[in-house]
């Protein structure tokens, strides 16, 4: 018995060794190359051949620089809008989730910053279990350590889904605005950015009431929220009107 709770502790021993190591990896091969597939995309593809329909999977990696200047000011206003502040989570908003889950029953209102977004869209997969949880904050700790905010951002408009078959910046502006990616204006960053959390069924090729409204809201927020700044500067306090950007 003492022999095999000894191989079982060894063998224990070199998966967590191994994990850490390969994960430590993955994160620093992603802080300088493009990610090109998501297990996300994988899963959505089998999705939709288990459904017999035509298997689409649009995605094109621009750079940040070839992005318009508002998507990561739109994103912030409706996911994130301490994401400058914060190390990739938002302790703030995290209580206030808690306080509003608690006197709204049958609501779940969450709190899952731009970074643990990013972390789950590259390296996990969809879900509410405690083991994923668990690990996508195991992942957002590493890319808060190993990557720039900038490099976090690029990566999340590159990976993020934003319709069916449809991932990223570059495929939602040729696929629903019949553009580039850095011609989107100050509106149609707000309307992508109003499908986030569920791009499925919200459709910016196709808004509904309830989308403009919502775009409404986000260009609002949007007056708070800083340009975005460049690698290796800081967010200029003098581009908000007002909020806890403003020095």
């Amino acid at each position: 018995m003492r022999k095999l709770l000894k191989i079982i502790g060894k063998t224990v021993k070199w998966v967590l060794i191994l994990f850490f190591t390969s994960s430590v990896l993955m994160v620093l091969i992603y802080k300088f190359v493009p990610v090109y597939i998501t297990p996300l995309m994988v899963i959505r593809c089998v999705e939709q051949k288990m459904d017999d329909r035509e298997m689409t999977l649009h995605h094109e990696w621009v750079p940040l620089e070839e992005i318009s200047e508002h998507l990561p000011v739109a994103v912030m206003a409706s996911e994130d809008q301490r994401f400058l502040l914060h190390s990739g989570f938002d302790l703030k908003a995290i209580q206030e989730a808690i306080d509003y889950n608690k006197t709204h029953p049958g609501k779940v209102r969450g709190a899952s910053t731009i970074s643990q977004q990013t972390a789950k869209n590259v390296f996990l997969w969809n879900g509410r279990s405690w083991v994923r949880k668990g690990l996508e904050t195991y992942f957002t700790f590493l890319i808060e350590l190993m990557w720039s905010k900038q490099r976090i951002m690029e990566v999340y408009l590159n990976s993020i889904e934003m319709g069916d078959g449809i991932y990223g910046a570059q495929a939602v502006a040729t696929e629903h605005f019949h553009k580039d990616a850095s011609q989107l204006t100050r509106e149609e960053c707000a309307l992508i950015s109003a499908t986030l959390p569920n791009p499925l069924e919200r459709n910016s090729a196709k808004p509904t009431a309830y989308l403009l409204k919502r775009q409404k809201q986000i260009l609002h927020q949007m007056k708070f929220i800083p340009k975005f700044p460049s690698e290796g500067e800081d967010y200029d306090p003098n581009t908000v009107s007002g909020g806890v950007y403003k020095k």
